[in-house]
């Protein structure tokens, strides 16, 4: 079987762009290279760009291992990320762009499954490669919504949850920082162009010159978005709008022809997909397999979700972001009654946010019963940031498709607080365990049962999910590539997942 994947950032990118999306194509390549008689080859599309030869073509990928399997579709016209090509018509067609990877199809396959794990990066329109290469089974990933969302997350001016964009009205001015594509291209040029003469994106150089050039930028899409809000009034606003209610049925129109298998990675997503009119016998729940998984079945039960001395302690990993449920947070602590949270332990492992944000922790920090800050983490830092953590949070204040922050802590047998928005829900299955997203009264509801002990471990454990590793998640991909069926149906296990069943439906109490 040949397979070739396809993103908007190679995996081994040495920016280290794409956040799970790439940690987890790296894991599938890897345990891909494992199995017999299967080659999987990948392809990057959208931010290689190269100033002196500015037509689209293809190529090996010209930084990191030198092997076989990994290519670059330089000068692309549909700009990645998806903010990056914010409103232009390439990311639905860009004849050119098409051109330069049927020809890669025809020249590197012909391959029996083509998976893309985004549509940026390329238009739209590629997906009719179905009608050149009519034998070729072809898979749509939704690890994010760019097909339905301009915006890729359905976050609405960086501000809140989009539940209305007003027949695309409200699309026009989403973005507060506009980026110029030109200044973009620039950017990825002068990247493509040192990483060939052999610069590397970790010297100071490197990256003192994108800290410049992107500070500018970052400044001059400020600058930009303010004077488009404007000139944009409601009127031309709503006129508008139409081209992005277009891009979005253009895109479920070829997903539907063309697409064999929609892979949705959580519950949630799969019924967001339906909702924006995905068929429903394409849109197939598949839970990405992660090497976190691994340790779940050797991992010790932790016991009591209270401490001895009737303390809690919890941890937030990941992003001091608003999207992320950060300033929720904030805000729900900052409410809390001090007989209350000098009951809590937290520890956040994030980047340093702005300086009113730092602020608030400091300011909020003695009022806990302890408080520790890491700026940022690795995999590495995971076991000891965690070891003696009671309580994960999931606070998303979007539909966040499935975190891998909320695999690494349930894989650690970490029960997790979640938000009633995005996937991360779906691992714990316990009601008991989600508060309504931006709800400040419901969250301090959900820690006074789990202080008062009426909520505990137990009622997390009762339905949750098994949390799936490679080797089960590639047995269930390989069988899906294969038209066996969206359930699984049975195949000879591969020689990097011997014993393992399929663990999507598999349930702990059970």
């Amino acid at each position: 079987m040949k397979i070739l994947y396809v993103n908007w950032v190679d995996y081994l990118d040495p920016e280290g762009r794409g956040g799970g999306v790439s940690l987890y194509q790296r894991n599938l390549m890897l345990a891909l290279a494992t199995v017999p008689g299967v080659e999987a080859s990948f392809i990057a599309c959208g931010t290689s760009y190269d100033p002196l030869r500015p037509r689209p073509r293809w190529e090996r990928m010209r930084h990191g291992p030198r092997d076989a399997r990994r290519y670059d579709l330089v000068n692309s016209g549909t700009l990645a990320p998806g903010h990056a090509s914010f409103g232009q018509a390439a990311q639905i067609s860009h004849p050119a762009t098409e051109a330069v990877f049927f020809d890669f199809l025809a020249r590197t396959g012909p391959y029996d499954v083509v998976h893309f794990n985004n549509l940026e990066g390329v238009p739209a329109d590629v997906l009719r490669l179905k009608e050149r290469f009519p034998a070729t089974r072809l898979v749509l990933s939704l690890h994010n919504y760019y097909p339905f969302c301009p915006q890729v997350n359905f976050w609405q001016d960086e501000a809140r949850h989009c539940t209305d964009d007003q027949s695309g009205a409200r699309c026009v001015t989403c973005l507060p920082h506009r980026w110029n594509a030109g200044q973009i291209r620039a950017g990825h040029g002068l990247a493509y162009r040192l990483k060939v003469a052999g610069v590397s994106p970790d010297s100071w150089f490197f990256r003192q010159t994108f800290r410049v050039i992107f500070g500018l930028g970052r400044r001059l899409g400020r600058l930009q978005g303010a004077r488009q809000r404007r000139a944009v009034d409601p009127a031309a606003g709503a006129g508008a709008g139409p081209g992005f209610v277009q891009r979005r049925a253009a895109m479920v129109r070829q997903i539907n022809a063309q697409c064999d298998l929609v892979l949705c990675v959580s519950d949630r997503v799969r019924q967001i997909a339906l909702r924006q009119g995905i068929l429903p016998d394409k849109a197939v729940t598949s839970y990405i397999g992660t090497v976190e998984a691994q340790g779940f079945a050797s991992a010790p039960a932790r016991g009591p979700i209270l401490r001895p001395d009737g303390t809690v302690k919890l941890a937030y990993f990941g992003y001091m972001r608003r999207d992320k449920g950060f300033y929720f947070l904030l805000n729900a602590l900052e409410a809390l009654p001090d007989g209350v949270l000098n009951r809590l332990h937290l520890v956040v492992a994030a980047r340093r946010g702005e300086a009113d944000v730092m602020a608030r922790l400091a300011a909020l920090a003695p009022r806990l019963g302890g408080f520790q800050h890491q700026d940022g983490y690795g995999h590495a830092d995971l076991d000891r940031l965690l070891a003696d953590v009671g309580l994960g949070l999931l606070p998303v204040m979007w539909e966040d498709n499935l975190p891998q922050v909320a695999i690494e802590m349930h894989a650690r047998r970490i029960p997790l607080l979640c938000s009633d928005m995005g996937g991360a829900q779906e691992l714990g299955n316990s009601p008991e365990f989600v508060f309504r997203a931006g709800d400040v009264a419901a969250f301090a509801d959900r820690i006074g049962a789990i202080l008062s002990g009426v909520v505990g471990p137990q009622d997390y454990w009762q339905n949750a999910m098994v949390p799936e590793t490679m080797g089960p998640h590639l047995d269930r991909l390989l069988a899906l590539y294969r038209g066996q069926g969206a359930g699984g149906l049975p195949v000879e296990s591969t020689d990097c997942t011997k014993g393992l069943s399929v663990q999507r439906t598999e349930r702990v109490g059970s």
